[in-house]
């Protein structure tokens, strides 16, 4: 399989999210997976700040296209802030994960005064791939549960308003009680769980 790794933290070295990158790459590609890895705050050439009416995108944003159409699987990495991903990283599925390339939208009863543009999303590139979402977050799971209720807790809101329109099959991994005085043992915890999860991978 081949995955194609988007890394949207600003610590690409000694991070939390960087070290469950690294585990999870060591250990992908023991099993034989290929990685492409993205470490967005890395990148010579950066994004602008989204706006609809830059069109045609970027030649950036369809060298992403390229690259993400090569794999089997996108994965999305960074920490939580503010019950969204990285601004770069949210920057990132703004540009690239868009119609008509990621999806297009099919109207129910075309030219229907009643209807309107009511209808549905066709999957593009993307469909039938899986699409993972790693997220870090500083509090305990509990301080979450409220959110969780609804759709505006970030793997919530990907998966039913990102992931689905494009069609692809969607895995989680989610970190809680993510600080810097985090203990050896829970550490080592953490990563033992990322090293399975790259070995489920099929």
């Amino acid at each position: 399989m081949k995955i194609c790794i988007i890394y949207g933290h600003h610590n690409t070295k000694d991070s939390f999210n960087a070290s469950v990158r690294d585990t999870f790459i060591d250990e992908a590609e023991k099993v034989g997976h290929v990685i492409d890895l993205i470490n967005l705050f890395d990148e010579e050439q950066q994004l602008p700040f989204y706006r609809s009416d830059i069109n045609p995108p970027p030649k950036l944003v369809l060298d992403y296209r390229k690259r993400l159409e090569a794999a089997d699987a996108m994965f999305l990495m960074s920490a939580c802030h503010n019950l969204r991903m990285n601004v770069i990283l949210e920057n990132w599925i703004d540009w690239v994960l868009h119609p008509t390339w990621f999806f297009s939208y099919k109207s129910l009863i075309p030219d229907s005064k009643f209807f309107g543009n009511y209808g549905y999303p066709v999957a593009g590139a993307m469909k039938d791939k899986i699409g993972i979402v790693s997220m870090t977050y500083g509090g305990p799971m509990i301080s979450y549960f409220n959110f969780s209720i609804f759709d505006n807790i970030p793997y919530r809101r990907l998966k039913k308003s990102v992931f689905q329109l494009g069609g692809l099959k969607t895995k989680y991994l989610r970190f809680y009680s993510i600080l810097p005085n985090m203990k050896e043992s829970e550490f080592e915890k953490h990563m033992s769980k990322v090293r399975k999860f790259a070995r489920s991978l099929k």
